[in-house]
């Protein structure tokens, strides 16, 4: 690495464009290279061992050694070698992988010339804005979500960014992702006050500096790349990445005239050779030296992301491919590119949200009740937190709706997933405001337990309450036809029992949990709401402890069927949880004891009087249609050797 940005890079570049990385190498550091090498490894070629080579920079030559135990050769310069030196520019190839050697530099500059054209992109004008040809680029915003969210730093989150925009934006030449600091991120030097130490602490990062709302802002360079292989420079521009940044929108910028590129008579553009094994080094495009920027670009674009958790601008140059004498070109034919970047920007800001939000769930906070979290601060958290075998009841809430409102906004993603985000946020805050613990989210799906770490009575009273308190905020909110959960719905499975719970993992990673009998159950009991067509079910443990309690005021049960879910042993006499009558008046006390009477018959084998019962229920109650159709399948008789349980042959 060489201070104030320059370094040498290994890039390593498959068949399809996206296969790529680019690496600064390290300072006489040996590094291998192979298809299971962590952050060097080349997974798309087959033709790589997963330990083939091994390359280690001096300053002045990469020096390379294939390895014993590699199965193919290494070409350079077209020729088989087992040991030899590359210089910057030049190349070898493994497989149809081509590996280039450049020395490269990226350097925030402030003396770039005044755009002859710019223009900035408001929310209205970007929805005017009709992709022509959107399969390359909706393929790359489909691989967007998975890219950023297995990051797992800052840099390796820039680096998949930048090159998925590179692969999505073909007229683009280079990409970075500029990190937007205040003063205070800097570690000024104590001498003079400047900041020359963030420098040398980042060389691939030129500070500049330039008057805010309220403080000076500070640019660092996460990860940058270009899409020749050529040594050379890139000067992303200081004034045009505040300019968006302040203005809180895309920025375009066109330099042209004389800052325009020509493609001359008698020169060559640079082109890809027809194999990865071709020896002929890619070659830059042809310049006029009266007629090109120093960076050669025509244009750029800066797309902040500005949100609680990230604070960066994506900033993309590129040319117009036009022959001398073309006419003029205009803003209009890159604005599809701004809104692919706007989609990109969006996308990669929520989605770091969310991942920035699952790392405050792993922070006990996020997962304990109040009263928990004020033991913690008197005991011991090892000692309290520790596993242990304990009676608890869990709660399952999973979204109803969700695949069908996700293929109904397929082209408005991002507002569905910050529904998503409320949905959970319903889910957990209930749990917690009951006194439950949060102990695992599965996608749209959250999981609360009563009765750790601190002994609860009332384990199951409280999980019931927390169960139709989020009934009822997801049944108010879908009368709003504008709201976050409209058409949402949502299933609950409720199970009490002998479980172990507590805080497992690592002293990496560590979370709350709770697993056992109840668990299992609770969870396919949250799957059996959407066929017994009821919104909230119980085991009968936690049914009976409804019935006995003294603060069954709160709501009411009623048996629905006696079932063995897929892949149980044991059968169960599954209960639905009902808000009060006042609340409900759908179904009164007098309708609940013409179900419990119904049901009873049809354990019994008496089905015909369960038939009638069930008909005497309201037409619209869709929990006693379960039974009712078991019964007309069956033409009102129970098999042979019937002993009053349904057995489900799938969940």
């Amino acid at each position: 690495m060489m201070l104030g940005g320059e370094e040498i890079y290994l890039i390593a570049q498959g068949e399809d464009p996206s296969d790529r990385w680019r690496r600064p190498l390290p300072f006489r550091t040996p590094v291998c290279l192979g298809r299971a090498t962590g952050s060097w490894s080349i997974p798309w070629d087959p033709h790589i061992s997963r330990r083939h080579a091994e390359v280690v920079w001096d300053g002045n030559l990469l020096h390379v050694r294939r390895l014993s135990n590699a199965r193919n050769p290494v070409f350079f310069h077209g020729e088989e070698r087992d040991a030899f030196e590359v210089r910057p520019g030049e190349h070898f190839v493994i497989g149809r992988t081509r590996f280039a050697l450049s020395r490269q530099r990226v350097a925030v500059s402030s003396d770039h010339p005044t755009p002859t054209q710019q223009e900035a992109f408001g929310p209205q004008l970007l929805r005017q804005i009709v992709f022509r040809n959107p399969n390359t680029r909706m393929e790359v915003l489909s691989r967007l979500p998975r890219a950023i969210s297995t990051a797992a730093t800052e840099p390796a989150t820039a680096a998949r960014l930048v090159s998925l925009i590179l692969a999505g934006m073909p007229d683009a030449e280079a990409v970075a992702v500029v990190a937007i600091e205040s003063p205070s991120s800097l570690r000024r030097s104590e001498d003079t006050g400047d900041a020359v130490k963030e420098i040398a602490d980042h060389p691939a990062a030129l500070l500049a500096q330039e008057p805010s709302n309220e403080a000076t802002l500070a640019l660092r360079v996460i990860h940058w790349d270009r899409r020749l292989l050529a040594d050379g420079e890139f000067r992303p521009s200081r004034r045009l990445i505040l300019e968006a940044w302040n203005n809180r929108q895309s920025v375009l910028h066109i330099w042209r005239e004389k800052q325009r590129r020509l493609n001359l008579p008698g020169k060559t553009t640079s082109t890809r050779p027809s194999s990865v094994a071709d020896t002929t080094a890619i070659q830059p495009k042809a310049y006029h030296p009266l007629y090109t920027m120093e960076e050669n670009v025509d244009w750029a674009i800066c797309t902040p992301i500005r949100t609680d958790v990230c604070n960066w601008a994506i900033y993309t140059a590129g040319t117009f491919h036009r022959e001398l004498g073309a006419s003029d070109t205009t803003p209009e034919d890159l604005r599809e590119d701004v809104k692919f970047l706007e989609l990109v920007a969006e996308m990669t800001g929520a989605i770091l949200q969310l991942k920035s939000l699952e790392r405050r769930q792993a922070v006990l906070g996020q997962f304990l009740p109040r009263p928990v979290l004020d033991r913690l601060s008197e005991e011991d958290p090892e000692t309290l937190l520790s596993p242990q075998e304990v009676d608890v009841t869990v709660l399952f809430c999973d979204l109803r709706g969700f695949s069908q409102e996700t293929e109904r906004h397929a082209e408005r993603l991002l507002p569905l997933l910050n529904r998503i985000s409320a949905a959970l946020s319903v889910m957990t805050r209930h749990i917690l405001e009951k006194g439950g613990v949060i102990g695992d989210f599965q996608g749209d799906a959250a999981m609360g337990f009563w009765g750790w770490p601190i002994p609860q009575e009332d384990h199951a009273i409280r999980a019931c309450q927390a169960a139709l308190a989020i009934r009822r905020e997801f049944e108010q909110a879908s009368q709003s036809p504008d709201g976050l959960l409209t058409g949402f719905q949502i299933g609950i499975g409720i199970a009490s029992g002998r479980a172990v719970a507590g805080k497992i993992g690592t002293a990496e990673h560590a979370k709350v949990t709770v697993f056992g009998p109840p668990v299992n159950l609770a969870s396919r009991l949250e799957g059996l709401t959407k066929l017994l067509h009821v919104p909230v079910l119980l085991d009968e443990a936690t049914a009976e402890t409804i019935r006995t309690s003294v603060q069954k005021g709160g709501f009411r049960v009623r048996p629905l069927a006696k079932l063995r879910p897929y892949g149980f042993d044991q059968a169960v006499l599954v209960h639905e949880l009902l808000p009060p009558g006042d609340e409900y008046p759908l179904l009164t006390d007098e309708h609940l004891q013409l179900c419990e009477a119904a049901v009873r018959h049809f354990l019994e084998g008496r089905w015909d009087e369960a038939f009638d019962l069930l008909h005497r229920l309201p037409a619209s109650d869709r929990g006693a249609d379960f039974l009712t159709s078991y019964i007309t399948q069956h033409h009102r008789q129970p098999p042979p050797g019937w002993d009053g349980t349904i057995t489900l042959s799938s969940k």
